[in-house]
């Protein structure tokens, strides 16, 4: 029988949205979640346990969001023909 979430804010914090895989997160919802961690943690205000859990969580939230990042960098580069160029447009405004 699954547990009741205890509503303790350090709870939402490493355990993101209800039953939400990591590598089902997109990488906004993900890196979002990433720096609430950071926030908690940083506040110096989780227990020992707590804030195992949330950095086990976190490092699994950076791993996902550099992996989204490589393969949006993969991507681009296979558009651009294998040259990762510069996104700037004729006037020398990066887009």
């Amino acid at each position: 029988m699954p547990q009741p979430n205890s509503g303790h804010p350090a709870d939402n914090a490493t355990s993101g949205k209800v039953g939400a895989a990591v590598g089902e997160l997109k990488f906004e919802a993900a890196l979002a979640e990433l720096e609430q961690i950071v926030q908690n943690m940083e506040g110096g205000r989780l227990p020992l346990e707590e804030s195992l859990a949330a950095y086990r969580r976190g490092s699994e939230l950076l791993q996902h969001c550099q992996q989204q990042l490589s393969d949006a960098e993969r991507q681009i580069q296979i558009l651009e023909n294998g040259t990762l160029r510069d996104f700037k447009s004729e006037g020398g405004e990066a887009r």
